[in-house]
């Protein structure tokens, strides 16, 4: 009789892991069905989007190109001076105004500040094909985010980073990301998503971080425009 009880609790538990692993994908899936679906997502190969950051009273015009899982390269303008940062593969460099502790001339980029880059390589986020890319995801619950229902999904990145991501239970999107920044837990909160090319992005990103809050309003996106891979490598000084 105990060897039937706990052949039934074994099947049980084995039962709950499936429909727990099952709950998991749905929900990923209809957030991937929610950005455009999968084929459309995959056919991405290069971004150009601009953005006005506002901190602190400035507005910061960038501009980011972005080959996908492989380079980016962003333009940032600070009160009249350029700043410029490149990843390429697993390597980077930087142009720092003097202002912002930098000499004006291309510099390698610090490999932790290399790793926090290297994510948006994969502008779509950690969810989307996350078992192929490594990375496992852990459903927490429902929780209210600014007073409407969220799913709260936990996720650690093949390469060991921890995120808690925050998908509205009506439309599937994104609401929410909290993550460690620099040994802090910081937030980015995502709105008002825009339909470009049958893709959703979300055109306004808050960030509340250790530094200050952060706010990027996004105006305007290239899907798949020519890139000249050029941009991404070092100059000499």
């Amino acid at each position: 009789m105990n060897t039937y009880k706990t052949l039934a609790a074994m099947v049980a538990v084995c039962f709950s892991i499936s429909a727990y692993a099952q709950t998991v994908d749905e929900i990923v899936d209809k957030h991937v069905t929610a950005l455009g679906g999968a084929d459309k997502l995959a056919g991405v190969k290069t971004l150009y989007i601009e953005r006005s950051l506002s901190v602190q009273g400035m507005e910061i015009p960038t501009k980011s190109t972005i080959v996908v899982g492989k380079s980016m390269r962003t333009e940032s303008s600070v009160m009249g001076n350029s700043m410029v940062q490149v990843v390429d593969g697993s390597a980077g460099w930087m142009v720092r105004p003097a202002m912002m502790g930098g000499t004006g001339d291309p510099e390698d980029m610090p490999a932790d500040q290399v790793k926090q880059q290297l994510g948006q390589l994969d502008p779509f986020g950690a969810l989307v094909n996350y078992k192929a890319k490594g990375n496992t995801v852990e459903l927490v619950g429902k929780e209210k985010v600014d007073g409407k229902d969220n799913y709260h999904l936990k996720v650690t990145t093949k390469e060991g980073q921890k995120l808690d991501e925050f998908l509205d239970a009506n439309t599937y999107l994104v609401s929410k990301v909290a993550m460690d920044m620099n040994g802090q837990t910081g937030e980015i909160a995502f709105s008002d998503y825009k339909d470009k090319d049958g893709i959703k992005f979300a055109n306004t990103m808050e960030m509340a971080s250790p530094q200050g809050n952060l706010t990027f309003s996004t105006g305007k996106i290239t899907v798949n425009g020519p890139v000249d891979e050029s941009i991404f490598k070092k100059p000499a000084k």
